[in-house]
């Protein structure tokens, strides 16, 4: 007799997988972690393990997609607003996220150092690009919308999201790297905050919007993460 599959029940057990796993990913790294630590975790058996993720590879991509998910999902409906501008929806794009991180900042820094070893590499690479292929439509979104309203320009509008994106991600990485370099004293806040005036500045130019036209983060929000 077939076996009959309770898809609320399923759904539970492979979310206790994924937290676990996530978990581990942010206390320990991606290369420390086995199949062997998720099933003492979760209780189960092997066999069981199998029956959700046909390997480490696989448990792993669904981490990073939930990942996407928990960190770009805030906006979305920002996006969808007729009301919005261009430029709001920008702000919003890249605000949504930071104010995401800046809600669970105990837990952002307590990974940190975990999350940029060696450890993670891959996991990060995965992630980093799941989250520009996600950002990339949206900001076709946008870059469309702000020429349209006459706000922005570009040659290229076509090409214009993916470099955007890049540049998204660029700043992320930027950003955690400073982040260290504060702790180390290696770096001061007032190159944190000329740091980031580069890259708005970067922003305005390769949508040509005037300058001053964006805000990303603003000085309290720099104090909050870099002071």
């Amino acid at each position: 007799m077939a076996r009959t599959l309770n898809p609320e029940s399923h759904a539970v057990r492979r979310e206790a997988f994924l937290d676990v796993a996530q978990q581990l990913v942010q206390t320990r790294g991606y290369e420390q972690m086995s199949v062997t630590d998720v099933l003492a975790a979760v209780g189960v058996s092997r066999g069981a393990f199998y029956h959700y993720f046909e390997s480490k590879d696989a448990l792993l991509d669904a981490v990073v997609n939930r990942m996407a998910d928990q960190a770009t999902v805030r906006v979305e409906h920002v996006l969808s607003d007729p009301k919005l501008t261009a430029i709001q929806k920008l702000e919003a794009l890249v605000g949504g996220i930071a104010q995401y991180k800046a809600e669970r900042k105990d837990l952002v820094l307590a990974i940190l150092q975990v999350w940029r070893s060696d450890d993670n590499a891959i996991v990060r690479e995965k992630l980093r690009r799941i989250v520009t292929a996600r950002q990339r439509p949206w900001l076709e979104r946008i870059v469309h919308q702000g020429i349209a309203e006459g706000v922005f320009s570009s040659r290229y509008p076509d090409h214009l999201p993916r470099v955007l994106a890049s540049f998204m991600q660029g700043m992320a990485e930027l950003a955690s790297e400073m982040w260290i370099g504060r702790q180390l004293g290696s770096i001061s806040i007032d190159d944190v905050k000329r740091t980031f005036a580069a890259y708005l500045e970067g922003f305005e130019r390769m949508v040509g919007v005037q300058p001053g036209s964006l805000t990303f983060l603003d000085e309290p929000s720099l104090e909050f993460w870099y002071g």
